[in-house]
């Protein structure tokens, strides 16, 4: 019995609404909202003009609500995806769905009114997801025998000690927005793109570029070049984690950024202009070694944009759109649609391209940082509500008949 078999057979089974009948449907509807109202809440909270009943400080709030909520909703609607394809097991749908979502809510609920709860509680609360995902998926991966995905299983676990990292600073009185939580939760992440994205962007190139006719595919992914820029990019993270400011943190950095560049030039990205479904995955990776080598010039002292722009290349970058590209894709491929970006698909990631390079720009213009942070603000907002626009109603629906 095929996955397809059994997949088909579990949502005939489940009778409730389409949204909980696979992992993808509510936690990317769910994490888009969240990240325009995140960021709805934030532009005037930077501003003072709004104050949430959270025990953390704006910056630490806005920080931990995109790498910890908004990521967190999304790293579970693609792994509740991909691991049944993965292991051919059954995924999970259904009730059992909705109690992971549930206990998601409850994380942002208890972050966000965490200044009359318990820290203790409110870590709970927020963890509670990220531990009962990492068990549950590296059972199946186990259980399926299909041990090389079970490192994103391990990425995944760091993910949430991050987290657990990050609450335990923020308690604790630090500056948690620039503390290691947020770095070895980060790093966790680029990890996972580093991982994830290594098989998908050259896999997803190839197949668009094979409809096309003859000319330079990319190289089959995971080759040894591939497995040296892994390396490479896991110890300049674990020493930006470690020592974020030494010198050889930034010579690492730089490394990392040249070789995954290298790695990027043998993916036929350059072929891909006409489909930017295809090449919207380009864009996303490519910040991965942008952000690396934009960390290496402000530790080495010849930065432009400043520390907290350069890490934004890696957080709005190389994650915002990153996940935005796979959200996108995933929900027309698992929901029936053809595989092209339309012109409201194109909008959404130039509204978070230029949210990303507005972002920077404050940096290398803190004169203008005021205007540029709202700027950047709005067209994040229009980049996820526009996402729930277009395809929140392809998420509500039953999947659609294959013509």
């Amino acid at each position: 019995m095929t996955i397809a078999t059994t997949t088909m057979e579990r949502h005939r089974a489940w009778g409730g609404p389409a949204l909980l009948s696979f992992g993808f449907r509510p936690f990317f509807l769910l994490g888009a909202l969240w990240a325009a109202l995140a960021m709805a809440l934030w532009v005037p909270m930077l501003a003072g003009k709004l104050a949430l009943p959270t025990a953390f400080d704006p910056v630490t709030w806005h920080a931990h609500e995109f790498l910890f909520g908004y990521l967190a909703a999304i790293i579970a609607g693609f792994l509740l995806t991909a691991v049944p394809n993965w292991t051919g097991r059954l995924p999970v749908t259904g009730w059992p769905l909705a109690g992971l979502t549930a206990l998601w809510f409850a994380g942002r609920v208890a972050v966000t009114f965490s200044g009359s709860l318990p820290p203790q509680a409110v870590a709970a609360a927020d963890l509670a997801l990220v531990a009962v995902l990492a068990v549950l998926l590296g059972r199946e991966i186990v259980i399926g025998k299909n041990w090389r995905n079970l490192p994103v299983v391990g990425l995944l676990a760091l993910f949430g000690c991050a987290n657990a990292l990050f609450h335990w600073e923020a308690a604790s009185g630090a500056y948690a927005a620039q503390g290691m939580g947020l770095r070895l939760g980060l790093a966790a992440v680029l990890m996972m793109i580093a991982v994830i994205g290594g098989r998908i962007v050259p896999s997803f190139t190839r197949n668009w570029l094979t409809k096309q006719g003859a000319g330079r595919l990319p190289v089959q992914p995971m080759q040894r070049f591939d497995l040296f820029a892994l390396g490479v990019l896991l110890a300049a993270l674990l020493a930006w984690v470690a020592a974020p400011f030494a010198p050889f943190t930034g010579i690492a950095l730089a490394l990392a950024g040249l070789v995954h560049l290298a790695r990027m030039a043998r993916w036929a990205g350059d072929r891909t202009l006409a489909e930017p479904l295809v090449l919207v995955l380009h864009l996303g990776y490519v910040f991965v070694p942008l952000g690396a080598l934009a960390g290496a010039a402000e530790i080495l002292g010849n930065g432009l944009f400043g520390a907290g722009s350069a890490q934004h290349l890696w957080m709005a970058g190389g994650i915002g759109l990153m996940t935005l590209a796979v959200m996108t894709r995933a929900t027309l491929g698992h929901t029936g649609h053809a595989l092209t970006a339309g012109r409201g698909t194109v909008t959404i990631y130039g509204a978070l391209i230029f949210a990303v390079l507005a972002r920077i720009c404050a940096g290398v213009w803190p004169e203008a940082a005021g205007v540029l942070h709202s700027l950047s603000g709005a067209s994040w907002i229009a980049a996820f509500a526009g996402f729930a626009a277009i395809y929140g109603p392809m998420l509500l629906r039953p999947r659609q008949s294959t013509r």
